[in-house]
């Protein structure tokens, strides 16, 4: 495949990975509409994924081209699902319970600046001017785009924001792991491995913290939960490792900045938000910075 079909599709993938992630807050608030306890709802997440990955995964085993796993790598893979899915997973979920959804995302989204740092840091990695450029870019849409979102009376804001946070740098650190352990290992094989571990984290937690069945809930909220696993879990994660393969991990950072502007739209159609003017041109802007990066490094 030529450098620059390559790099198209790369960003065409993630783009439509980083919107059906971006659907996730959005089912989410809807499902705690339910009155659903954090951990039920991360629960029926992971319980809803487990099938897929596992049949992917078993499924992948047969292809005689498979790469064998050494002991260093199956570590690494452990940590990240430990980190990158089950704790950033955890920690989103829990502060979804204090801040609405756009909120989250703007919180959420400052991971691509981690991800720059932490490459720069412990993989060496030069971080370009035509990446700072579209950082700032991006960064200035999503701050015009949410400017008016931020005003809040709740007084768990800050502690939900701050459980975000952390969800953002967990997560960026699956992604900077993510970056060079998919070579080696596979797109399909990484995802698959990193989601089973992450979901039967979830599973154990579940198991020995919650206080009602999982039985006693209506048709929608299982509805959600499989909406939430199979439209904003399995199918993305498979998107986000094919970019991440396709156009890097720290190009994929800065890509996903367009998931704010995702969410809040998609907010506006399921959660009756309102979307003003300078939340419009905010979006603009992010877009532009998108296409900052889409074009070939000289």
């Amino acid at each position: 495949m030529k450098i620059r079909n390559k790099q198209l599709l790369g960003f065409l993938v993630g783009i439509l990975g980083i919107v059906l992630f971006s659907s996730k807050a959005v089912l989410v608030k809807l499902m705690y509409k339910h009155e659903v306890p954090m951990i039920t709802a991360l629960f029926l997440r992971m319980l809803f994924s487990f099938p897929f990955y596992v049949f992917i995964l078993v499924s992948s085993f047969k292809n005689k081209n498979t790469t064998k796993i050494t002991n260093k790598e199956l570590l690494w893979i452990i940590f990240f699902g430990f980190v990158g899915y089950y704790l950033a997973s955890l920690f989103d979920f829990i502060g979804l319970t204090f801040i609405k959804a756009s909120l989250e995302r703007v919180i959420l989204f400052v991971y691509p600046t981690i991800v720059l740092f932490l490459n720069a840091v412990f993989l060496k990695q030069k971080i370009t001017k035509q990446q700072l450029l579209a950082t700032f870019v991006t960064y200035l849409g999503i701050a015009i785009t949410f400017g008016s979102e931020i005003s809040v009376s709740n007084d768990n804001v800050a502690l939900g924001g701050f459980f975000v946070l952390l969800s953002a740098i967990t997560y960026a650190s699956y992604l900077v792991g993510s970056g060079w352990l998919i070579p080696k290992i596979g797109v399909v094989h990484f995802t698959s491995y990193v989601m089973v571990v992450s979901c039967l984290c979830v599973f154990i937690h579940y198991f020995i913290t919650a206080e009602t069945s999982i039985l006693n809930y209506s048709w929608e909220v299982y509805g959600l939960g499989f909406l939430i696993a199979i439209l904003a879990t399995v199918i993305p994660s498979f998107l986000v490792s094919w970019s991440i393969k396709l156009i890097s991990s720290s190009n994929f950072a800065i890509l996903a900045s367009l998931g704010p502007v995702s969410t809040i739209v998609l907010a506006v159609i399921f959660l009756d938000e309102y979307l003003s003017f300078l939340q419009l041109l905010g979006t603009l802007i992010v877009i532009f910075g998108v296409l900052l990066i889409s074009r070939n490094k000289k």
